[in-house]
């Protein structure tokens, strides 16, 4: 590894302004990611010819693998910005934008379809007040364990990138709103809805619309089993469907 790495960064001041690369040269320091060349170019706004340009606009909160807003394209895969290392990159090191959703500039991106496409499959419980209701069912051990391994979703929309079947040329929700409606119907309390939740998955762009590419999984940055997640809540959908054909 040289002592410096370089970055090339797809740019673009605004959602009708034409986009254009810019290289940097960021010196390297052992086990830094792509979110520490982002921080250090956006203090250092200089490019590797010398040139000083603007600071590169991005999203970032937890900066740990948690929030997932720090999605982008690197070397063309979809990932969070904080948990990839560039020394297990090849060089240049190449950002792009999500290309699913509309750029509001460099690498910010309006995301607001996702949260859209989650307020119609409703992957959480309602209450109707704060009146205390009495305890609700339990849940066992085992259940717990699975649900809190399938809840580790960050909702970066690396699934969504990688979708063949996802896109403003389709309705599908994509993987993670499916996964996510899965959760909520492990959960005794969700349970209870649980109905609501697949009528929406039995619409137009809901589970049946999956092309069954599973580049979902490939991507996911937390490895959940997104697949299974498919086809899990596409029983539950099936079932319904019988269950309503035959008035039970």
């Amino acid at each position: 590894m040289s002592d410096a790495i370089i970055i090339r960064i797809q740019r673009q001041d605004g959602p009708q302004s034409p986009s254009r690369m810019e290289t940097f040269s960021v010196p390297f320091t052992p086990g830094m990611t792509v979110m520490s060349c982002l921080l250090h170019i956006q203090a250092n706004p200089v490019t590797s010819d010398g040139k000083t340009t603007t600071p590169v606009a991005f999203q970032a909160s937890c900066l740990q693998d948690t929030c997932g807003s720090c999605a982008v394209n690197v070397n063309g895969w979809p990932t969070q910005a904080c948990s990839v290392r560039v020394d297990e990159l090849e060089e240049p090191v190449v950002l792009a934008p999500l290309h699913k959703f509309p750029v509001v500039r460099d690498l910010v991106v309006d995301r607001s379809r996702v949260r859209e496409q989650m307020q119609h499959v409703k992957p959480w419980v309602s209450v109707d007040g704060l009146e205390d209701l009495g305890p609700g069912p339990r849940q066992s051990a085992e259940l717990a364990l699975e649900r809190e391994i399938l809840s580790r979703c960050t909702g970066c929309g690396a699934c969504l990138e990688a979708c063949p079947n996802y896109g403003k040329q389709t309705s599908f929700v994509g993987a993670a709103p499916v996964h996510e409606v899965r959760v909520a119907n492990l959960h005794p309390t969700g349970e209870m809805q649980a109905v609501r939740r697949l009528e929406a998955m039995m619409e137009p762009g809901g589970v049946s619309d999956c092309g069954n590419a599973q580049n979902c999984v490939r991507v996911c940055p937390v490895g959940l089993p997104l697949t299974t997640s498919i086809a899990s809540v596409n029983k539950q959908v099936n079932r319904k469907a019988w269950r309503d054909l035959l008035g039970s």
